[in-house]
């Protein structure tokens, strides 16, 4: 199973001027995080794109490239492009240049988003939410597979013998993974693709998705493709520490961000007692001392048989160096641990 981290750039609010601290600051801190996940043997870092004052991050592949130039082994990826609001050949041409600066590592997850910013930032309409993922992964994947590309939709003009360069390595394909967040839809679409399948799970009971995944494995299987290269992965809140203050403290940062968003959302307050519930066992926070991590990621993988884990870990802006602590433990520890417990 592949271990590695997400993020989306969260930023903290000053409590005293309701203002969020500096972009520029907290990218170059992500930078130092990435830097330090593939010194420590990290499999995947991946990075969501979001078009709010809350996030640092609206392109992923301009950090991703700048993270390319620095790192060595770890894989890059989106975590996740909003494909309904971007264009195939721009998303495809940004991340093979990335696959070319990191020497192939570059991958790219692609959903229809759950915030909605984009689309009237980049005019789209929203009535076309559906359609528009539709017909724009089509015409990614035709890129991906294809050289010179001939393709038609309802939404985008044509392309007719057109030639998209630069190419990925791997004669020039890039690995794309579908993200969802529990739409069935959206899991049989990549079932029936034979792409994999990377599924957000940040609330409720994780075992509750498991009819989805199985699901998703029995239509994979029904559409022809080849078991051995199944992969599935899951995508949760993580953050660890060996301090149980520092988890108890933390639940400030979690709790200030998802307010953000659930006053948009219409949410009640998060409490304690969510939090609490979260980090249990059956709960969907990865969040604990690195013995209850590994624990849960263990979990995971009986429950799902996923093949990569993605621990998002920096929700409400925890410190610099609370984030380098949990990232050290998480690939000296609880890594180490997860790897030989499969072995």
């Amino acid at each position: 199973m592949e271990l590695g981290i997400g993020m989306f750039g969260d930023l903290s609010f000053d409590p005293q001027t309701g203002k969020p601290r500096q972009a520029g600051v907290k990218l170059h801190e992500i930078l130092e995080q990435i830097k330090l996940a593939d010194e420590i043997g990290l499999d995947v870092f991946g990075l969501g794109e979001h078009h709010r004052p809350d996030y640092a991050v609206s392109s992923p592949e301009i950090v991703l490239a700048a993270a390319a130039s620095i790192t060595k082994n770890i894989k890059l990826t989106s975590t996740v492009t909003v494909l309904s609001s971007a264009e195939p050949v721009k998303v495809y041409q940004d991340f093979s240049t990335i696959d070319l600066i990191s020497g192939g590592r570059a991958e790219i997850a692609v959903g229809r988003g759950s915030f909605i910013e984009s689309f009237p930032l980049f005019g789209y309409d929203l009535k076309d939410y559906d359609q528009l993922f539709e017909e724009k992964l089509d015409l990614l994947l035709n890129i991906n597979n294809n050289e010179v590309v001939n393709w038609s939709g309802k939404l985008r003009a044509p392309l007719v013998n057109q030639s998209v360069f630069p190419r990925a390595t791997n004669g020039g394909k890039l690995p794309v993974w579908i993200a969802v967040g529990g739409t069935p839809e959206s899991v049989l679409r990549a079932a029936r693709l034979g792409l994999p399948l990377i599924v957000a799970i940040i609330g409720g009971m994780p075992k509750q998705f498991q009819p989805l995944i199985e699901f998703y494995k029995a239509e994979y299987i029904k559409n022809g493709h080849d078991v051995s290269q199944m992969q599935i992965g899951i995508h949760s809140h993580t953050f660890m520490s060996e301090e149980s203050t520092a988890i108890d403290q933390y639940y400030s940062n979690y709790a200030s961000q998802m307010n953000r968003i659930g006053s948009s959302r219409g949410w009640p307050p998060y409490s304690k007692a969510q939090y609490d519930g979260g980090r249990s066992k059956e709960g969907a926070l990865f969040i604990g001392s690195p013995e209850e991590v590994t624990e849960k990621i263990l979990y995971m993988h009986e429950l799902f048989g996923i093949t990569r884990f993605i621990g998002h870990m920096d929700v409400g802006d925890p410190s610099h160096a609370d984030m380098m602590k949990a990232i050290e433990l998480f690939g000296t520890q609880v890594a180490p641990a997860v790897r030989k417990a499969l072995a």
